[in-house]
């Protein structure tokens, strides 16, 4: 069902490649974005937050902003930083980290699979947050963090993607984070027409990762269509958002623990036995990392708890009841805690899965925050069944990798 098309790509030119590629800018605090770009003048941060010389010309923050990237874009092509292929290609992209091999499509989808339900989600999206993107997007042309989609595998993608890789790559080279990334592009007419038919044929496909930035696209392929209705034909490259496909196999999902400052003056003993009414609690030497659902782990004063829901807590039959984030938000966290809303509430922290356990319980000891909760993750299959009922998952329910860096692939719609 996506309709998908080959894009002529900005790539990286192959010696500039660890100049120009970084992570994306809010991995990153201000003051190392600044000192990244102060060093690098290749950084692909020059084209997000770049720094204005002349504080003093006319116009808002923003627009002196979206005029200096629009400058060094042009200087970038010009000076060969950024160099465009020549013909039109899907690209097969893999990533190699922490002992994993996840591989898959990158290529565009058109913005109407998502406005007619074809892509299917998850999460809720904020709208200051989708205008803020869509805004860049519309003003600099240029889309380099694509959307993460899962889908079940297909045989006829999977055979295309097995013949690409067991060629040269057309990119190749190791982030300093010790990832790995490899690209081959595919430019064969013949490929070209069994992927894009391949894709047509998948009943349906999944947000992995990337709401804000789907729908920041979406957002802003509407407004280039309002400004352009006259000549509009729904082909225009602003129609269409750089995506990255890899199926349930490839798609790595990972925990998000919590950690909660305090226990609403509750004292410990008051808080466990209102614990107890919902929950089977059990004292254990050992830091918990939960080996299945339904198994919370808890660290308060120096002391590790695995917790289980009891029976018919939960209705078993509802996709998004029944997941840990879930059971732990609707019993623990919003009614013994008072954290009706953990996207606004200062009291919760969320870490994903890549901090250590060990890291989590130093920051309970130290006093910065009371109490710790471990979860499972979610599995794809979950992901899919809640996007399936139309669902929403809690915020920060999922860490999804691979995380994507940007200035790798670009779509530049100027």
């Amino acid at each position: 069902m996506p309709r998908i098309q080959p894009f002529c790509a900005l790539k990286p030119a192959a010696h500039l490649q660890s100049n120009v590629v970084t992570r994306p800018l809010e991995n990153y605090s201000t003051g190392e974005a600044k000192l990244i770009a102060s060093e690098n003048n290749y950084s692909f941060l020059h084209l997000i937050d770049p720094e204005l010389d002349h504080y003093y010309l006319r116009g808002s923050r923003q627009e002196l902003i979206f005029k200096k990237i629009s400058e060094n874009v042009e200087h970038f092509i010009e000076d060969g930083v950024l160099v465009k292929e020549d013909k039109p290609a899907v690209y097969v992209y893999r990533v190699i980290h922490d002992g994993m091999v996840q591989t898959g499509i990158w290529t565009l989808t058109h913005i109407n699979d998502y406005l007619e339900g074809r892509i299917k989600k998850h999460e809720s999206t904020v709208e200051r947050r989708e205008q803020l993107l869509a805004d860049y997007l519309q003003q600099t042309g240029l889309d380099a963090n694509p959307v993460l989609i899962t889908y079940h595998p297909d045989p006829i993608i999977d055979a295309l993607i097995e013949r690409y890789v067991a060629a040269t790559p057309c990119l190749d080279f190791g982030f300093a984070d010790g990832t790995h990334h490899q690209v081959w592009a595919i430019k064969a007419d013949e490929d070209l027409k069994q992927i894009v038919s391949a894709f047509e044929e998948i009943p349906e496909v999944y947000i992995a990762d990337g709401h804000h930035r789907i729908a920041s696209m979406v957002k802003m392929g509407l407004q280039k269509k309002a400004l352009n209705v006259a000549r509009h034909t729904g082909s225009e490259t602003y129609n269409y958002f750089t995506t990255v496909y890899m199926n349930t196999r490839e798609v790595k999902v990972l925990e998000f623990n919590r950690l909660v400052r305090d226990l609403k003056g509750l004292s410990q003993e008051a808080f466990i036995s209102a614990l107890e009414a919902s929950f089977e609690l059990r004292k254990v030497d050992e830091a918990v990392k939960p080996a299945g659902f339904h198994e919370i782990g808890m660290y308060i004063e120096k002391q590790w708890y695995v917790i289980r829901p009891l029976a018919g807590l939960f209705d078993e039959h509802n996709p998004v009841a029944l997941l840990d984030v879930s059971i732990l938000q609707e019993h623990i966290l919003g009614p013994i805690l008072g954290i009706k809303d953990p996207r606004t509430d200062a009291r919760i922290t969320f870490e994903g899965g890549r901090v250590a356990i060990a890291e989590l319980q130093k920051r309970v000891d130290n006093g910065l925050f009371a109490v710790a909760f471990t979860l499972f993750p979610p599995s794809v299959e979950q992901v899919m069944d809640v996007a399936d009922a139309n669902g929403v998952m809690p915020p920060k329910s999922t860490w999804v990798e691979p995380k994507f860096l940007v200035g790798l692939l670009t779509s530049y719609f100027n």
